[in-house]
């Protein structure tokens, strides 16, 4: 709250004089427990004298008129009036949010005490492990035992209170410009290189296990990188055939995926065709890259091969990149919407930020969110190839993905799908739903620099987590985890780095961890994936490591998480999840933990 140096220790020794003697920097000494500094002192008649004074630490002027000959009590030391801040108390009819901040200050004591609160999930917390309550020590009467929570009626009254003695002022979070309905997380899927649910894909991370192997496939025969991050299980066989056949494999990971997250949810297909689950109040919004695009690759070949009779009627609604979210709206019943977002590697993130507008501006209830895709074909292999952007692998499958790490050559291309099930909380509460997390806001931005490589200073990396941080309503200082992009390209990481530091500090103590260590880059549905384990470390206050990482690069200055998982900070409660792709798409959730009641 100080905002210019502290006034100087007051002594206790002190002695009376007449209000006529008063001069500027003379402290009062009142009913022996507050002290308040004499700003002026100036005539207001021939007997009265008109005194300006404020609180020993701080606060508001207040003047009082006392008789010329009137005694009062004076400290035994004066102080430099200018050195004692001017501060404008916030007063009880101030609006709250979660994120807040409250300075409570006992201004008029002769020991300086300044507490800080900050607003989470209803009520206010205090900071530092500061003890007991304000409002519960300072005369305020409030009910309630040490550092129990200060319910907002209570921090009212504290506002209310004389500000001549204890001045509150509030520091708001930012305020979003749009809508204000929550968005909460109540599902989560995903079928990855490291399992074929969201469960088997978390204990993986956990465990530190890598995806990637080498391709075996004949088709992959020639080429110069032959190591990729291939799906633990064929998406095919878990699908009924006449089913399988009429979607594209990006289309078979996002509808597994999506059945997964809506049963985690606690949802029943059935509450949509019954009716007790309005179809109208529910979207679907789904990042990809390429969608279908190896269906025409696959159409093309057999049409020179074999002809035109044997290339399938089902080719043409299969290569469409809005395909994916098509079939899990169908699959589902979902009639809101069902929306394609394509930006590169940052999709699967922007389309879990779009949905997350949706649901708070109001146009719908639940949305199915997050990325697919399907690009481990020769055509897709070769071109990273001779772009020299995959790992070759040298040293083996499991060494080939190293984010962060100083030999870091390149990444390893994945694929899966992972979406998470977003709800207004109204409607996750009043069904009792389980919640995960709070989806608290999103950023975008464009480099607007290269197709292919990343501005390095990473300005726009910032300008996207700025933006999170803005739209959550959070500051830097919340974050207490990073879910990094992270592909183990040596530009790509280094920007990154360079970005997180900017804004973060570079002596921030903030744990980072990279899943394309375990998980390769599955492109479009990278985004989607890596939220679902942001979601996750959330949930269960632990971070995983980066496979991979086994020599960090001491020149990034991140404290990237190895070896083995790490529970998260106490302090904060943001976790981030970066997404950035070709062209210079960067795309930032930010997550907020939800604490056990």
């Amino acid at each position: 709250m100080t905002e210019q140096p502290n006034t100087p220790w007051i002594s206790e020794n002190s002695h009376s004089c007449t209000c006529g003697e008063l001069v500027p920097g003379d402290v009062l000494v009142v009913e022996r427990t507050k002290r308040f500094a004499v700003l002026d002192a100036a005539p207001e008649d021939q007997e009265n004298v008109r005194l300006t004074l404020r609180a020993l630490h701080g606060g508001p002027d207040f003047h009082a008129v006392h008789p010329r000959s009137g005694m009062v009590e004076v400290a035994g030391e004066r102080v430099d009036p200018q050195a004692i801040p001017l501060v404008v108390p916030t007063g009880p009819g101030a609006d709250f949010r979660d994120g807040d901040r409250m300075t409570v200050l006992r201004s008029a004591q002769p020991e300086r005490e300044e507490r800080h609160y900050v607003r989470r999930e209803g009520a206010w917390q205090l900071e530092g492990g500061q003890g007991q309550g304000e409002g519960r020590g300072a005369g305020g009467g409030a009910g309630g035992g040490a550092g129990a929570p200060m319910p907002d009626d209570e921090m009212r009254a504290l506002m209310a209170l004389d500000p001549r003695a204890i001045v509150c002022r509030l520091d708001p979070v930012p305020r979003p410009g749009r809508g204000g309905r929550r968005v909460v997380v109540t599902g989560v899927g995903a079928i990855t290189p490291l399992g074929g649910d969201a469960a088997a894909t978390w204990q993986g991370l956990l465990e530190g296990r890598s995806g990637v192997r080498r391709l075996d496939g004949e088709e992959f025969e020639g080429l110069g990188v032959r190591i990729a991050a291939p799906s633990a299980v064929d998406p095919a066989e878990q699908l009924p055939r006449a089913r399988a056949r009429t979607m594209s494999r990006c289309a078979q990971f996002a509808v597994l995926a999506a059945r997964e997250a809506w049963a985690d949810a606690g949802f029943d297909q059935a509450e949509v065709a019954e009716g007790t689950l309005d179809a109208q109040r529910v979207g679907v919004s789904i990042g990809t890259i390429i969608g279908g695009a190896p269906v025409l690759v696959d159409a093309d070949r057999t049409l020179k091969e074999r002809g035109e009779r044997h290339v399938s009627p089902h080719t043409a609604p299969m290569i469409v990149p809005s395909g994916p979210a098509a079939q899990v709206a169908i699959d589902m019943g979902a009639r809101a919407e069902a929306r394609t977002v394509v930006s590169a590697c940052a999709s699967g993130t922007e389309a879990i930020g779009q949905a997350i507008d949706r649901i708070r501006d109001g146009h719908t209830d639940v949305m199915v969110a997050g990325g697919t895709e399907a690009v481990i074909i020769p055509a897709i292999m070769a071109s990273f190839t001779a772009m020299r952007a995959l790992s070759p692998g040298a040293e083996g499958p499991e060494k080939a993905s190293r984010p962060f790490d100083r030999a870091r050559d390149g990444f390893v291309v994945g694929e899966g799908a992972g979406l998470l099930i977003l709800e207004s909380e109204e409607h996750a509460r009043a069904r009792g739903a389980r919640i995960y997390c709070e989806a608290a806001g999103w950023g975008v931005s464009a480099d607007a620099f290269h197709m292919a490589a990343p501005r390095p200073d990473g300005a726009g990396v910032v300008d996207a987590l700025h933006k999170a941080l803005v739209d959550a309503g959070a500051r830097p200082d919340e974050v207490m985890h990073v879910n990094a992009h992270a592909t183990a390209t040596g530009s790509g990481d280094a920007a990154e780095a360079e970005a997180l530091r900017t804004v973060f500090g570079d002596d921030a103590e903030l744990p980072v961890t990279a899943p394309k260590g375990a998980l390769g880059h599955l492109q479009g549905a990278a985004g989607g994936v890596e939220a679902v384990a942001a979601v996750l470390t959330l949930h269960h206050g632990v971070v995983p490591p980066t496979v991979g990482c086994e020599e960090p690069d001491e020149g990034l200055g991140l404290d990237v998480v190895t070896g083995a998982p790490r529970p998260l900070p106490e302090s904060g409660d943001l976790a981030l999840s970066n997404s950035f792709g070709f062209g210079g798409h960067n795309a930032v959730l930010a997550l907020r933990r939800v604490r056990a009641a």
